[in-house]
């Protein structure tokens, strides 16, 4: 006869006190989501066209499928054309631009080494701070918001700080500044220091030329110009910059975000066989190379010269409407991202919150150091042009008729 076994005590308190599964929000999960069609107005992300929508939606394919790679292929070549490189150790990080800022930082510097960073809004700022944390000795120089330096302020400070690196962002975003880029390479190079540029605010919408410009490292995000979903970021090293990183004494302070690893699984460094690092974001490269097969056929000229006509058609518009550009002089600003003087006696949050309540409509505030001074208008890829201005500069009028102004 089959005896029935009995729990020992401990096993029994072991059973009752298991925790059972936490109870799912009623109004969470179990009901589809809908996302709210918007007019992107904001300085990034900007919005996605159907081609580019309908490209991240194909089948999924493996990380290291002959197709993946022929697409990461493509996105080079797109990337080289884009930059006007042709580096061979050019890719897209998977991430978004903060991951390419890092990624250019931790595999250049080493700790200890001296750095040189332009701040002239926040993305100087968070390069410094990541420089920092990897022990850099990281000098900087300042200006104010709006402004940008001249190319004999930049050597003097190459000669006394005796950078390794120098960092400077080409479009500045929280400021609406385009910085002047010719000669700067060329006066880094005198002074034995790699020159880094951050374009992801301006890639696209303003000239630059990486070869040609001496820039040994640059990057730019998927989510501006290029009208991709963010989480892609594309950067380039000329084989100045790879001489010093494949020399450097110590490792990245990132596994993931080290050069010899990432050029090996974006076959940039010529080896056979492409071996696995990370499970890159597949359906993300589809969309980026679409972008880029877009910005291609548009061709980087006919890019560069709509942005600059639809942000002189803003500025002028704005004027009309008794509002002012906050940067001064026209020659710096920045064609995909303006920044508005913020409308004296009004609270600048009420304004974009009128905006998006009532229009549809998203701008922004300052942020960094031009956190109340501004409005942001981002007008990029397929947002720039003219009939989307016209637009916004309606939600303006409105939002000053209808919000809230001080007497002060």
């Amino acid at each position: 006869m089959e005896r029935l076994r009995v729990p020992l005590l401990e096993e029994s308190l072991y059973i009752s006190m298991a925790p059972s599964a936490l109870p799912l929000c009623e109004h969470t999960l179990k009901s589809s989501f809908t996302v709210p069609r918007r007019y992107l107005f904001g300085p990034g992300p900007s919005n996605v066209p159907p081609r580019i929508l309908t490209a991240g939606s194909q089948p999924m394919l493996g990380h290291l499928h002959a197709e993946t790679i022929e697409i990461m292929d493509h996105i080079k070549s797109g990337i080289q054309y884009a930059f006007q490189t042709q580096n061979r150790m050019t890719l897209a990080v998977s991430g978004p631009g903060h991951a390419a800022m890092e990624c250019a930082i931790f595999n250049s510097v080493e700790c200890g080494d001296s750095v040189l960073i332009a701040v002239n809004g926040i993305w100087g700022e968070r390069a410094a701070e990541i420089a920092e944390r990897i022990g850099a000795k990281v000098n900087k120089i300042v200006t104010s918001a709006g402004s940008y330096f001249r190319n004999d302020e930049i050597e003097q400070a190459l000669s006394k700080y005796k950078p390794v690196l120098f960092f400077l962002t080409h479009g500045e975003s929280s400021t609406g500044v385009v910085h002047p880029i010719d000669g700067i390479g060329e006066l880094c190079h005198r002074y034995n220091c790699l020159f880094l540029v951050d374009s992801v605010a301006a890639l696209g919408g303003s000239p630059i030329y990486m070869d040609k410009q001496d820039i040994d490292i640059m990057y730019t995000g998927s989510q501006k110009v290029l009208n991709v979903p963010p989480g892609t970021a594309p950067i380039s090293f000329s084989e100045r910059a790879c001489c010093r990183i494949f020399s450097r004494k110590t490792k990245p302070v990132s596994y993931f975000l080290d050069l010899s690893w990432l050029a090996n699984y974006w076959g940039c460094d010529r080896k056979s066989a492409r071996a696995y690092h990370h499970t890159g974001p597949v359906t993300a490269l589809y969309s980026l190379r679409e972008g880029l097969a877009i910005l291609a056929e548009t061709g980087l000229e006919n890019s560069w010269k709509r942005h600059k006509d639809v942000a002189a058609y803003f500025h002028e518009g704005l004027e009309r409407i008794g509002l002012k550009p906050f940067v001064e002089d026209k020659k710096a600003r920045l064609p995909t991202v303006t920044t508005i003087v913020a409308p004296p006696g009004y609270d600048w949050r009420e304004i974009t919150g009128y905006i998006m309540k009532n229009h549809n409509i998203e701008i922004s505030g300052g942020l960094g150091p031009s956190v109340g001074m501004v409005l942001r208008v981002g007008l990029m890829g397929c947002n720039s042009n003219k009939p989307y201005v016209d637009m916004i500069l309606e939600a303006l009028t409105d939002a000053l008729k209808h919000c809230h102004k001080s007497k002060v």
